[in-house]
């Protein structure tokens, strides 16, 4: 069948998954796909699955990678519960991820890894392609050969040249859903010259003309464009959009930002990325440990630094002393937790928001911090900016809970207008204040002082971890003193409510069902809302951004409501919240694998309780 016999379909939507060895190239593979597929036009939703271990051994199931893409013509949520094409390196990634095949999808497998020997590996007693047939749709392309062939003549080693075979696949799956390839070609003659150059361009372009020109695939696909507000794009992940919301958050508030951060999984790219703009003004510090990288943050909030520090739940948990004392002091800062599967090591690149009650309670004493939650990979960079604007103004140091899956899930972002981002005032006393100056008082409406920058002449005054009074700064020990502290401070926390916008539902205001989440959850809730509304069930939802404090307005929304379910990736820590703040029936649907909800699972939910007696 020649190539222009071939006919060409067109998708609504797919989901593809590229799996393989962690040393086979997955993410990158899937990240070159879905920066084509971003020029092409897609609304995109990507999924990043990595192993655990930095190398686990190779074929092995420990040692799986996988990148999961669903792109279409239309809004999507979620990078799907089914996929619709899996393309599987080696018998490992076969046997890990096919389960999440949809009936009669496409399986293309590279056949020169099934050996007898990486079968058994994989844990297969007998060679699985046999059986498949009955379910999907099984190509079987020799990738390392035909990689092999693409390549000879070149001065490379066996190993090397093998170490290409995933640009095979990638110009065959461009060639198969019509993708570009050449921001691939350029982006690969950025990093690579000579005969590696030559040998990943010339197998890219090998994996198109495959395509073309083999008789296993009949037909091809294009997924037309979505219709998007018009305006500039790019990929963003959520780990990138915070290092751009913090990069931002400098340049908007005219100040200069530090980062101390101890490298951790999966918040470590944060601290590369911001380390990228120096020309901005940014400072950062890679410290000895996630103590001294807090500890380092406070002083350079107190010097007058837009400060932010960020980890993961283990070193969140290291940091809790040194944000008392933030506490204490009232000293602007930002500190950012991607949350991960734990307790301790756990599963450190898998998904979890097991540290909301951390984040709320964690420290010692009474030590109330507000906590906000971004919900998308986009949502991290304005998520951040609020947390500096909250925290300059209020002066305190906030959470930014993030999750895995945002860190490292991709979505298409309208770059904002610079012009039009939030410009923040910063209360700053100044030297020609000092003949009037009082360090210690307070905003009347919102309880916050004034920041005094050390070294500006007049304004000198006390500060550090002891029990002061609030007047004089003085070290006062006594009960009524320090009872009026810990009031004044939680106070001052709880008028930020004032501040927070009204809650917007999602479908009618009231009924008989609403659905309440925070953090990444959002995609597979709205995509299960969406399916039950189109199946005729009345269905409401809202999304929780502000954590503490909670929406002013939260109880009268939730009050008008006959059930609410709240999923979250956790044991219930908010549905336990709202429950006890409100005293009301709030249904906790938990998961904790590591993985994200599937839309499945949250429509079967809300199904079930709709089928209840009131």
């Amino acid at each position: 069948m020649s190539a222009d016999a071939k006919e060409i379909l067109q998708l609504d939507d797919v989901a593809i998954r590229f799996a393989g060895d962690s040393g086979d190239g997955m993410q990158l593979t899937g990240t070159k796909f879905t920066d084509e597929t971003a020029l092409a036009g897609n609304d995109l939703s990507t999924y990043p699955d990595f192993p655990a271990e930095i190398r686990a051994p190779a074929g092995t199931m420990a040692g799986v990678s996988g990148y999961q893409i669903h792109f279409s013509s239309h809004d999507i949520h979620t990078p799907a519960d089914r996929v619709d094409l899996l393309i599987a390196f080696n018998p490992a990634a076969l046997r890990a991820n096919v389960d999440d095949m949809r009936s009669q999808g496409m399986v293309i497998i590279n056949s020169d890894a099934f050996t007898s020997k990486a079968m058994a590996r994989a844990g297969y007693d007998e060679d699985p392609r046999p059986g498949l047939g009955d379910r999907y749709k099984l190509v079987e392309v020799p990738l390392t050969t035909l990689n092999r062939e693409a390549l000879q003549g070149l001065s490379l080693t066996q190993r090397e040249i093998d170490r290409c075979k995933n640009f095979f696949a990638l110009g065959l799956l461009c060639w198969l859903y019509s993708r570009p390839m050449e921001a691939t070609e350029r982006w690969l003659s950025t990093k690579f010259s000579g005969d590696v150059l030559e040998a990943n361009l010339r197998t890219l372009k090998a994996g198109f003309a495959f395509g073309e020109t083999t008789e296993l695939f009949p037909a091809h696909y294009v997924v037309p464009s979505a219709k998007i507000e018009a305006g500039t794009y790019r990929n963003i992940t959520g780990n990138t959009a915070l290092a751009w919301g913090i990069v931002a958050a400098g340049v908007q508030m005219n100040r200069p930002v530090y980062l101390g951060a101890y490298p951790i999984t999966p918040a470590s790219d944060v601290l590369h990325e911001v380390a990228r703009h120096r020309n901005f003004g940014v400072k950062t510090f890679q410290a000895e440990d996630e103590i001294a990288a807090a500890s380092s943050t406070i002083g350079a909030a107190f010097a007058g630094h837009l400060a932010v520090t960020i980890s993961s739940g283990p070193g969140f948990i290291l940091k809790q002393e040194a944000l008392g004392l933030a506490v204490m002091v009232e000293l602007p800062l930002v500190v950012i937790n991607v949350q991960r599967s734990g307790p301790a090591t756990g599963s450190p690149t898998k998904t979890e928001q097991g540290d909301l009650l951390a984040a709320l309670y964690g420290r010692h004493s009474q030590s109330p911090l507000p906590v906000l939650a971004p919900s998308t990979p986009s949502d991290c960079f304005s998520t951040v900016l609020e947390a500096f604007r909250i925290a300059v103004r209020f002066m305190t140091p906030v959470v930014v809970l993030s999750e895995g899956y945002l860190a490292n899930s991709a979505e298409p972002w309208k770059i904002p207008d610079v012009s039009e981002l939030e410009r923040s005032e910063i209360v700053f006393a100044k030297a020609e204040d000092a003949a009037t100056f009082e360090p210690y008082r307070r905003d009347p409406d919102i309880l916050a002082r004034p920041w005094a920058i050390p070294g500006t002449p007049g304004l000198e005054h006390r500060i550090g971890g002891l029990t002061k009074e609030d007047v004089t700064g003085n070290v006062v020990y006594g009960p009524e003193n320090h009872q009026r502290m810990v009031d004044l401070r939680a106070e001052k926390i709880a008028r930020i409510a004032d501040e927070i916008p009204a809650i917007a539902v999602e479908g009618p205001d009231s009924g008989p069902l609403l659905v309440v989440g925070w953090g990444g959850t959002l995609g597979s809730i709205t995509a299960a809302v969406e399916a039950a509304r189109a199946a005729g069930h009345t269905v409401s939802q809202i999304h929780l951004r502000h954590l503490n404090p909670l929406p002013a307005d939260l109880g009268d929304v939730l009050g008008r409501f006959e059930r609410v379910l709240c999923p979250e990736l956790n044991e219930g820590q908010l549905a336990m919240m709202l429950r006890s703040r409100y005293l009301l029936n709030v249904r906790s649907f938990s998961k904790i694998t590591g993985q994200p909800f599937k839309v499945w699972e949250i429509r079967e939910r809300i199904e079930a309780i709709l089928k209840e007696e009131p």
